[in-house]
């Protein structure tokens, strides 16, 4: 059963307002997945018993777990980049469930920093999130690649304050994803493989 169907809410109306409140989510003002959907049914005149939100929020918990899952070579490449010398660092647009589940990944013992929209009060594209990686990392912006999809105008987030950004465009991802919100164009670096960043740092 999908999610809306769950909260007996029509999809097109849900999913808009789930999408129309990407920023009220990942800025930590509605903390959680069962604040957002009790947030949206509320504007949305529907009123689905508590059991249903849980049920659904659970879902996007499971889905968001799985999408933690590191690609097969992601593990072969920080472990590369890190014997090398590099200072690994995540700056990420997420909501506190995806904080907790980050420090049960596999991923997490890679990066010498995490900055957490959610946390820290800020979004890409501000610059002042950008500056927060590297004042952790003690780095100067024009020396750090900087690895996104493209969500949240993140290239020309890190291009603005000198960083040097590459989007990681996997073909086949392309149209699996109906999450990423404010998608640029980029005519920049592009690479289909994580594996391709080893390319760009030796």
């Amino acid at each position: 059963m999908s999610i809306a169907a769950i909260l007996s809410a029509p999809p097109e109306i849900f999913w808009e307002s789930w999408l129309n409140t990407f920023k009220e989510s990942v800025l930590g003002i509605l903390p959680n997945y069962e604040a957002k959907i009790s947030y949206i049914c509320n504007k949305s005149g529907l009123n689905p018993e508590q059991e249903n939100i849980r049920k659904a929020s659970q879902l996007f918990l499971d889905f968001e777990a799985h999408s933690m899952i590191p690609r097969p070579e992601a593990i072969r490449v920080l472990s590369t980049l890190k014997q090398k010398g590099y200072k690994i660092g995540l700056i990420s647009d997420c909501t506190p469930n995806t904080v907790f589940l980050w420090e049960h990944t596999s991923l997490n013992p890679f990066f010498e920093t995490a900055i957490f929209s959610c946390a820290v009060g800020l979004k890409k594209p501000d610059p002042r999130i950008y500056q927060m990686a590297t004042e952790q990392l003690k780095v100067k912006p024009e020396d750090c690649l900087y690895i996104g999809d493209g969500s949240s105008q993140e290239l020309t987030g890190a291009l603005k304050i000198g960083m040097h950004p590459v989007w990681l465009r996997i073909p086949k991802e392309i149209n699996e994803n109906n999450f990423r919100i404010d998608q640029e164009e980029w005519d920049g670096v592009i690479i289909s493989a994580l594996k391709e960043v080893l390319d760009l740092v030796d």
